[in-house]
């Protein structure tokens, strides 16, 4: 039941004793706010690097043709490899993959695209259409390259939106136009987006069969990237050493040459990642958990010196008739008020930090979007209450116990 004279008697304390009571709820509301922005930072961190991964997908593996650095059935080292058409049809058919994928850069002398009187220097690859499985990749117009482009040699064209916006005036439609790739018109079948990063956006898609036949590149590809199905880190490792045999069985290499073939995985990647987050969350949570429990012994150290100096007090209240329960209660509201006040504030300074850090901080690619969850929040809210009423429970109960002849005798 709600009690006005307690009530009264508490703020009647505090009012005494602003200084006291200001330095113990700064320790408090420091504790609360240090973990708030910490646990905000790390989520901005985390949202950052998630971001980096949304233009790409996070279950392939990426396998580029290297030198190898072992000698090998008699063949020596430093013999660069060369993967062709061929590879990717091999590798395809290994167990779990989904989709199979081929990538090579384009390098051109007058490398350059061009439309009227607009030109640039790009990055431009030959893919097969199933890259876009890697990437991606959204439409923004038009559509990305599909299997026929690759069978019927087609000139075609997928442009980024960076490099759309480079060639083509304000609202000009690039559907349907041609621009030229090193002096080759092509036809633009398609403009996309990239949810990743930026320099994606600077990129040009051309078919891999188109791109061999006409810049005389031969069957020769550079990179295979193989989609996989569900699964976790160490299967997709059995499927690397899969590659790596097969490989090494069509090339003449040492299996256990690892330079002679550069693989990419991106779901153990993705995990490292995520298990570094966990990591910096964990770390956070016991830096922040130590600081609150710091103010929280704060808090008891004071409510104890209330204690001795209201000992007199308390020794009258008891002689009068008041219960043990009457005193504890008495030391316990105070300290559950001041420590889930200083909280309150704490958590609103947090979370405000945040929200300017959001709003100002410019966009950075692994940071973005700091932000605090609110059942984070509520979560510290509660744990605030509770170590407040741990605070006070132990000067409470000695309280409690002061016999009230001791306490009318004490100076």
């Amino acid at each position: 039941m709600f009690d006005l004279d307690k009530w009264q008697e508490i703020f009647s304390t505090i009012r005494n004793n602003k200084l006291r009571t200001i330095l113990t709820g700064f320790s408090v509301a420091w504790g609360i706010f240090m973990l708030v922005v910490l646990l905000g930072s790390g989520y901005g961190l985390e949202n950052g690097v998630k971001r980096e991964f949304l233009g790409d997908a996070v279950n392939y593996l990426s396998i580029s043709s290297g030198v190898t650095s072992m000698p090998y059935k008699g063949m020596k080292a430093g013999r660069r490899l060369q993967f062709t058409n061929e590879d990717k049809d091999i590798l395809s058919r290994i167990d779990k993959v989904e989709a199979s994928s081929s990538r090579t850069y384009i390098f051109l002398q007058n490398g350059y695209l061009s439309y009227k009187n607009e030109y640039g220097t790009f990055d431009m690859f030959a893919i097969s259409p199933e890259y876009r499985l890697v990437e991606s990749l959204t439409m923004i117009s038009g559509r990305f390259l599909n299997q026929k482009d690759i069978t019927d040699y087609r000139k075609v064209i997928a442009l980024g939106r960076l490099v759309y916006e480079a060639l083509f005036k304000e609202g000009e439609d690039a559907i349907g136009k041609y621009i030229k790739v090193g002096g080759v018109p092509f036809k633009v079948v398609g403009v996309f987006d990239d949810p990743g990063q930026d320099r994606d956006l600077q990129r040009v898609y051309l078919p891999v069969s188109t791109s061999q036949r006409v810049f005389n590149m031969g069957n020769n590809i550079r990179t295979v990237c193989l989609n996989l199905s569900e699964t976790d880190v160490s299967m997709s490792k059995g499927i690397e050493e899969e590659v790596r045999q097969e490989l090494a069985a069509k090339h003449k290499f040492d299996p256990q040459d690892t330079r002679a073939i550069n693989i990419f995985n991106s779901i153990e990647n993705y995990r490292q990642f995520m298990d570094l987050f966990a990591g910096i969350r964990f770390f956070i949570w016991i830096i922040g958990t130590g600081t609150i429990i710091a103010g929280i012994v704060g808090v008891s150290n004071i409510m104890m010196i209330v204690v001795k100096e209201r000992t007199k007090e308390i020794g009258i209240r008891k002689a009068l008739g008041a219960t043990p329960w009457t005193i504890i209660s008495l030391i316990l509201q105070e300290s559950i008020l001041i420590t889930a006040f200083a909280g309150y504030i704490g958590l609103v300074g947090g979370v405000g930090l945040l929200e300017l850090m959001a709003k100002f901080l410019p966009v950075h690619d692994y940071f973005a979007n700091p932000e605090i969850n609110i059942n984070i929040a509520i979560s510290a809210t509660v744990l605030l209450v509770i170590a407040g009423a741990v605070a006070g429970y132990v000067p409470a109960r000695k309280a409690a116990a002061v016999k009230p002849v001791v306490a009318l005798r004490d100076e």
